[in-house]
């Protein structure tokens, strides 16, 4: 029998990962080591020890979304990917790039402007928000719409499994589609599949000119026939979503157009026929931060919600309605794929979990769902996933078969995955 001490183990172990990464790179956070690799050989070598020894690891950029899960079972160590953060390659003739998973999207945006290019997406805090929590989280915002998610606009990984194995999946060319699944199966996983060191996205060029428009809409069923009305048009529309509130009288919808300064104005006589009539008037910028501006109220709960296009009104008529029973104020911002957030900023606790618990059966009734991204100080526990039907077993049998030892955020992700 073996007289190995608990202490002693832990320091052995603490000595192997200074031995990987180096001294100035391990220390204790809180009760937790926290790991800091150099390379993407580091970081494997990191989770080879971690996995042999039975240890939980909790991924971690800049932790800009680190809430948005169920809370790990258990945390031994946090594994940084913020030395990670070069851009390794930009062919910007095959409009492509290969980045590390910590550079932050700005700075990834930065070096692509250099020639006329971006990673057509805008998820929430890009100053901090890194490509590898960028494709865990499955972050999108409004260029979804034409430009697609994540998940559409990477098509190469490089990817730590919990047994150190270093897996490489996709190319650097658009047209190569050889191992696609991999990047689209890590891409929303949560870092519970395994941990990203670097990624290949399509690109695309940066739009001449960009015009904003907005419309002030009576009553959210005018704001649906026009969202729907659009929708079905022949007009080449790059963003377009639907703010709403307690606090509103209208229901604003915004519209971004990007093109020739011919070919805007081309699109400007369509889209207020579309509307009319309504007429689209000149907006600010400043509406594509209404997404994030959500996050401004210190204590409040947010969810993200995928509503089929046709059910935004009702839906947010019954979230109109609960929230009006219970006395709280609230806000959504919706894009027109259906796809968009809310938040509940006033009542009890225990009155917002009641809401958010009556909105969620009836949105998974009509097929969609409700995610909870942060919930109100002290209310009552609320599963941050939902229902996903059939599919459960499916994704444990994923989890099992990359990740048997449940070393990777354990409990983070559906069903207790």
């Amino acid at each position: 029998m073996s007289s190995t001490s608990p202490a002693s183990t832990k320091s052995g172990i603490e000595d192997s990962l200074r031995k990987i990464v180096g001294a100035d790179h391990v220390r204790m956070e809180n009760t937790k080591l926290l790991v800091e690799p150099g390379n993407d050989a580091e970081l494997s070598d990191v989770l080879c020890v971690a996995n042999s020894q039975r240890l939980a690891v909790v991924p971690r950029g800049n932790s800009t979304k680190a809430g948005w899960a169920n809370p790990p079972e258990r945390a031994d160590i946090i594994l940084s990917t913020l030395r990670l953060n070069r851009v390794l390659e930009h062919a910007w003739a095959d409009l492509t790039v290969t980045v590390e998973a910590g550079c932050t999207v700005t700075e990834l945006q930065k070096c692509l402007a250099q020639h006329g290019q971006r990673l057509a997406i805008d998820p929430l805090w890009p100053d901090t928000t890194t490509v590898g929590g960028l494709i865990s989280s499955n972050d999108s915002g409004s260029y979804r719409l034409r430009f697609g998610s994540v998940r559409d606009l990477i098509i190469g990984i490089t990817l730590a499994l919990p047994d150190g194995t270093l897996a490489r999946s996709g190319g650097k060319v658009v047209k190569n589609v050889a191992g696609y699944d991999l990047p689209k199966l890590v891409t929303g996983a949560m870092g519970t599949l395994g941990v990203i060191t670097r990624a290949v996205f399509r690109l695309h060029p940066l739009p001449q000119n960009r015009v904003t428009l907005t419309v002030a809409c009576s009553h959210m069923e005018e704001a649906q026939r026009i969202l729907l009305g659009i929708q079905d048009s022949k007009l080449a529309h790059v963003a377009m979503q639907v703010r709403y509130g307690s606090l509103s009288e209208s229901a604003d919808i915004d519209i971004l157009l990007e093109g020739t300064a011919a070919g805007i104005q081309a699109q400007l006589s369509l889209l207020n026929g579309l509307a009319s009539p309504a007429t689209f008037e000149n907006g600010s910028e400043q509406v594509w931060q209404a997404r994030q501006q959500l996050w401004a109220e210190p204590d409040a709960a947010i969810a993200k919600l995928s509503v089929l296009p046709a059910d935004i009104s009702a839906s947010l008529q019954v979230l109109r309605q609960l929230c009006d029973s219970n006395s709280s104020q609230w806000a959504a911002v919706i894009q027109a794929t259906g796809l968009g957030a809310m938040r509940i900023s006033s009542g009890s606790p225990e009155s917002v979990q009641k809401i958010l618990s009556i909105l969620r059966r009836s949105i998974e009734g009509d097929g969609g769902s409700l995610t909870l991204l942060r919930s109100m100080a002290q209310m009552p526990h609320f599963d941050a996933w939902g229902s996903v039907g059939d599919s459960l077993a499916l994704m444990r049998a994923v989890k099992e078969r990359f990740d048997p030892n449940r070393t990777l955020n354990p409990g983070v992700f559906v069903g207790g995955i």
